[in-house]
C-alpha cells in the first residue's frame, strides 16, 4: 500500500510539473524588446541607484512641457495618440514607470504611488524642466495627484484621466488580480504563467469599443509584461497596501486641474470623477459618453483638443494660438 501511494504521489507531481511546463510563459528577451519598442528617439535615462528609465521626449524644446504618466501594466505607448496631437506645439515627455515597459523592476522593489511620484520628480530634475503640466491615467492619475501634493511648485497644471484614488466603499471587493497577488502559491505561479487570452480580455475591459483592441496592442502588453522582472514587480505592487486620497489634502491643491473620464469606465467608475471634481477646488470635469478607461486612446482627437484648450486657457500659454492639426485616427 505504501508503494502505491508513493507511486500515486509521483504521478501527481509529474502531472503538475508537466502542466506547469505546458502553460509556462517565459520572460521575453530584454535585448529584443529594446530593439522592438525602444528604438530612437527612445532614451534610457540613468536616475541613479540602479534605476534606468525608458523615456520619450518629443516636440518643440521651447514648448510647454507636458509629462504623461501611464496606468497599471501599461507603458508609455498608451500616450502615443496624445503625443502625436499635442507634440506639434508642446514638449511631450512620457516614460515607463518601474516595473513596466522597458524600465524593468525597481531596484528597491518600491511600487507605491509615493515611490512613483518621486520617480516623476527624478525624471523632471534629470531633464531640467520646470512648471510642467502633469497628466496621469488610472494608477498614473494616482501618481499625478500624489506628486502634486508633494511638489506643487513644479506644476503649471494637473490632468487626471480616469484616475485612481477614491477611497473604496465599505462593500468594495478588490479585483481578481489583487486577490491573487495576496494569495500564497497563486501569486508565485503568476510570475511564470501569463496566458495571452487572459491578458487580452483584461485589456478589452478598459475599452468601450472593443474593436480598438488590436492583436498588435495585445502583443505589446503581453511582451512587455513578460519583460524580465516586470511580472514579479506586478505581484509586489498588487500585494501592497492601497493609499487612497484624503479629501482634505485634495482640497489644498491650487494647481489648475482638468479631470477627464469615460462615462462607461468598467475599471474605475465615473463616480470617482465626481469625487475628484468635488474635492479639488476650481477643477474642470469632462465626461465622455460611450468611452471606457482610456479616453486618450478611445477618443484621441476630442480628449487632446480638450487638453489643448485647458493648457492654453489655464496655464498662461497663448490662448489665441492655433490648435494642433488633427492627427491620423488611432
Amino acid at each position: 500500500m505504501g508503494r502505491f501511494f508513493s507511486f500515486l504521489l509521483l504521478v501527481i507531481v509529474v502531472a503538475l510539473g508537466g502542466a506547469f511546463l505546458y502553460f509556462r510563459t517565459p520572460d521575453t528577451d530584454a535585448g529584443q524588446m529594446r530593439a522592438k519598442y525602444g528604438a530612437p528617439p527612445s532614451q534610457f535615462v540613468n536616475l541613479g541607484g540602479g534605476l534606468t528609465v525608458h523615456l520619450l521626449d518629443t516636440g518643440p524644446r521651447d514648448g510647454q512641457v507636458v509629462m504623461l504618466v501611464h496606468g497599471s501594466n501599461a507603458s508609455l505607448q498608451t500616450w502615443e495618440p496624445w503625443a502625436r496631437r499635442l507634440g506639434t506645439r508642446y514638449r511631450v515627455i512620457r516614460f515607463d514607470l518601474p516595473g513596466h515597459g522597458l524600465t524593468g523592476p525597481s531596484p528597491r522593489r518600491e511600487y507605491s504611488a509615493g515611490a512613483f511620484a518621486e520617480v516623476v520628480e527624478q525624471v523632471r530634475a534629470a531633464l531640467n524642466v520646470d512648471h510642467i503640466v502633469l497628466a496621469g491615467n488610472s494608477m498614473g492619475g494616482g501618481v499625478a495627484w500624489t506628486y502634486t501634493l508633494a511638489h506643487p511648485e513644479h506644476l503649471a497644471g494637473l490632468i487626471l484621466v480616469d484616475a485612481a484614488g477614491q477611497p473604496p466603499a465599505p462593500d468594495y471587493q478588490p479585483p481578481l488580480a489583487f486577490r491573487i497577488a495576496r494569495t500564497p502559491v497563486l501569486r508565485e505561479l503568476t510570475a511564470y504563467i501569463t496566458p495571452r487570452p487572459l491578458l487580452e480580455n483584461t485589456i478589452k475591459d478598459a475599452f468601450y469599443d472593443k474593436s480598438l483592441v488590436t492583436p498588435a496592442m495585445v502583443d505589446r502588453y503581453w511582451e512587455l509584461l513578460r519583460y524580465p522582472g516586470n511580472r514579479q514587480a506586478t505581484i509586489d505592487r498588487f500585494a501592497g497596501t492601497p493609499d487612497p486620497a484624503d479629501p482634505a489634502k485634495l482640497k489644498t491643491i491650487k494647481v489648475p486641474t482638468l479631470i477627464l473620464w469615460g462615462e462607461n469606465d468598467a475599471l474605475i467608475p465615473v463616480r470617482s470623477a465626481h469625487f475628484f471634481a468635488d474635492n479639488i477646488p476650481g477643477s474642470q470635469l469632462i465626461i465622455y459618453p460611450k468611452t471606457g478607461h482610456v479616453p486618450m486612446e478611445e477618443r484621441p482627437d476630442q480628449s487632446a483638443a480638450d487638453v489643448y484648450r485647458f493648457i492654453e486657457l489655464k496655464t498662461g500659454a497663448t490662448a489665441d494660438a492655433p490648435a494642433p492639426a488633427p492627427a491620423e485616427a488611432h
